[in-house]
């Protein structure tokens, strides 16, 4: 059974950290990525990470957060720091099947990717 599973959602003050969790299975991954999806906005790209963990990030978000990813385990992870109200947002983890990969310079569409979570809630209060 394909899988993709977001963890790590809290409620946090402005200017703190959080650290959300994907885990996949049932099938294996080739890019994976995070969008979000605020309130009264729609869903946008975060960043990816290719199977060899080459990333790419939103200009939102560059350099405050960072994307991992553990391909022994399938999973992937987005580190956020400094975080603002703006970050306030349904964040989903997406995948690709191995082998599609996405490109380091420029974001692959959303319907390239075959494989989405449910979803893990970040609200940043100011």
């Amino acid at each position: 059974q394909v899988q993709l599973v977001e963890s790590g959602g809290d409620s946090v003050q402005a200017g703190g950290s959080l650290t959300l969790s994907c885990a996949a299975s049932g099938f294996r991954a080739g890019c994976m990525g995070w969008f979000r999806q605020g309130p009264g906005k729609e869903r946008e790209g975060g960043g990816h990470s290719t199977s060899a963990g080459r990333t790419l990030y939103a200009s939102s978000v560059k350099g405050r957060f960072t994307i991992s990813r553990d391909n022994a385990d399938n999973n992937l992870n987005l580190t956020m720091n400094g975080l603002k109200p703006d970050d306030t947002a349904m964040y989903y983890c997406a995948a690709k099947q191995w082998p599609n990969s996405c490109s380091p310079t420029s974001f692959s569409r959303e319907a390239d990717f075959a494989y989405w979570g449910q979803g893990t809630q970040v609200t940043v209060s100011s």
